[in-house]
């Protein structure tokens, strides 16, 4: 399909945990402009998705992370849920792709409880985000400007709050990775 993101490769890094919303959404809006995603884990076969508190569906696992390299993507995407960036931020795998991804000034999207990957990432120092309230003081101690607001653009790294933002989150999703890279000073 033919689109603003055609030739544009986008990957979607979640786990065993993971927002259901927060996956499909932005993956559907991504592939409506024509971008191809891919779903990437610490490990293949399928991954289980929550509606909040309740288990949701499975999403096929399309590139375990082991198989999956920076240099493979223009962009990234990081959906909440508590138990997923939770578990990512234990896997070193993980936190150097995130990484290699922002060192790049590759754009990020980051929803929810999502940007807490970031921190272990050192992605977020002396950057605008924001996120679910819950980790206002985590994302503040690692150097961010924490706002609250529907969606939030620095430099290639979207954030957003919750479910509800989707639509803003998706669109500027878009419009950032149409433009392609930043230039984001990593010190």
């Amino acid at each position: 399909m033919a689109g603003r993101l055609s030739g544009k490769r986008v990957a979607v890094l979640a786990t065993d945990g993971f927002e259901e919303v927060e996956l499909i959404d932005p993956t559907r809006a991504l592939k409506s402009e024509g971008a191809t995603v891919e779903v990437v884990a610490p490990e293949g076969g399928r991954i289980q998705g929550f509606k909040h508190h309740d288990k949701g569906e499975t999403v096929a696992v399309d590139r375990p992370l082991s198989e999956a390299t920076s240099a493979d993507y223009d962009a990234l995407v990081l959906p909440g849920g508590v138990i997923n960036p939770d578990a990512l931020r234990l896997e070193p795998e993980a936190i150097t792709f995130i990484s290699e991804i922002y060192k790049a000034g590759k754009p990020i999207g980051a929803i929810c409880h999502g940007p807490w990957t970031l921190i272990d990432a050192d992605a977020l120092d002396g950057r605008r985000v924001t996120s679910w309230p819950s980790l206002k003081a985590d994302l503040t101690n690692a150097g961010a400007q924490w706002v609250d607001e529907e969606v939030v653009v620095d430099q290639g790294l979207i954030t957003s709050r919750k479910p509800d933002d989707l639509p803003a989150f998706c669109a500027k999703l878009i419009e950032e990775i149409a433009e392609g890279r930043h230039d984001v000073v990593v010190t």
